[in-house]
């Protein structure tokens, strides 16, 4: 599963992602594909501002503590970053780094 995660920015190529605006989405998405699918690679594509859709789970960070907390992120998960927001990003990437998760700088 490839899921992207943004307010308002859509992936390059549309047809191959799952496209969400929200935290709420995304952990919809994510509990969905775990239960259908299970055991398969997924990438995540991820902004950090949620403008509007904040109000529905918070910013996109919200996502990664909740994986974390949840303890969801397997060896098959796969992040990438493509915020705008350089305080965001550094943020992200500290709690990718602290689980150990794989970050992936380009798609």
């Amino acid at each position: 599963m490839k899921l992207w995660i943004d307010d308002v920015r859509e992936p390059s190529y549309p047809g191959e992602w799952i496209v969400v605006r929200s935290v709420n989405q995304a952990k919809t998405a994510i509990n969905w594909y775990e239960h259908q699918i299970g055991d398969d690679i997924i990438l995540i594509s991820l902004d950090h501002d949620a403008g509007d859709f904040a109000r529905d789970g918070g910013d996109y960070i919200k996502l990664l503590d909740w994986l974390e907390e949840e303890g969801i992120v397997d060896a098959g998960y796969f992040f990438h970053i493509h915020s705008q927001n350089p305080v965001g990003v550094e943020n992200m990437r500290r709690i990718i780094t602290h689980n150990n998760w794989k970050e992936v700088k380009s798609i």
